[in-house]
């Protein structure tokens, strides 16, 4: 190994170290998101390192969301975000659109199962769990559809508040991160060839087999609402295998 090899090495042993000091602080001290950092200058002086190290440390941090950096107002304990994972899967996706499976037709897949699974732990209490806030959205969901459209907004909505008495913050985030992809798509993909009032259907049968405690509809709902979204991703494939005859 080289000389110039050897430093480099020390140099990224030293900023993951220096990462990690970080990091302890912030367990150590019992911070949580959104709350403020040490300044750079009381950072250098408790971990003993040089202003260079510190900024590098925290850039490295503020890039995975464990650090805030706001300029004019100091540094913070970053929240949790899937924004670095959308990006990514949303390119990937992008790269791959043409291709028969692709990244896109995976991630949807994985988004069936896991709401497939939530719609059932949903209807182990549906007894006790408020379907207000989803009965609202439905509600608006069929107004929209009376007069031919179903907003993208309204059907993200609905999928939201309907897992909301499962008290689980990170479903939300994680399925707005599906949302997020699908929507930085949304050229790519082209418009949905499903009716709206077919949308509303679909989403009422979800709702229905939740309140009903049906399982099995409820499975089958699913299934039905994730065709829509194959068929489209079936016709961008198909279109691409035809110009490229």
């Amino acid at each position: 190994m080289t000389t110039a090899h050897r430093r480099v090495r020390q140099r990224l042993s030293r900023a993951l170290e220096v990462q990690e000091s970080v990091k302890s602080l912030i367990l150590d001290r019992g911070l949580a998101a959104g709350d403020p950092l040490p300044t750079e200058s009381e950072l250098m002086t408790e971990l003993g390192i040089s202003r260079n190290s510190v900024r590098e440390a925290l850039k490295a941090l503020q890039a995975v969301g464990i650090v805030d950096i706001r300029h004019g107002f100091g540094m913070f304990v970053g929240r949790m975000s899937f924004t670095g994972l959308v990006d990514e899967l949303a390119f990937h996706s992008r790269i791959t659109l043409a291709d028969r499976p692709n990244h896109l037709g995976h991630l949807m897949e994985v988004r069936e199962i896991l709401e497939s699974g939530l719609v059932q732990r949903l209807i182990d209490r549906h007894h006790e769990a408020d379907l207000a806030q989803a009965a609202e959205v439905m509600a608006r969901m069929e107004a929209e559809a009376e007069v031919g459209i179903v907003s993208p907004e309204t059907d993200r909505l609905f999928h939201d508040v309907l897992y909301r008495p499962l008290d689980n913050p990170l479903v939300g985030q994680l399925l707005g991160a599906f949302w997020e992809v699908y929507h930085q798509l949304r050229d790519e993909l082209g418009e949905p060839a499903e009716p709206p009032a077919d949308v509303a259907r679909r989403h009422r049968d979800i709702y229905t087999a939740v309140t009903e405690g049906d399982r099995a509809a409820a499975t089958a709902a699913m299934h039905a609402h994730f065709a829509g979204v194959r068929a489209r991703l079936a016709r961008l494939t198909s279109g691409t295998d035809a110009a490229a005859g």
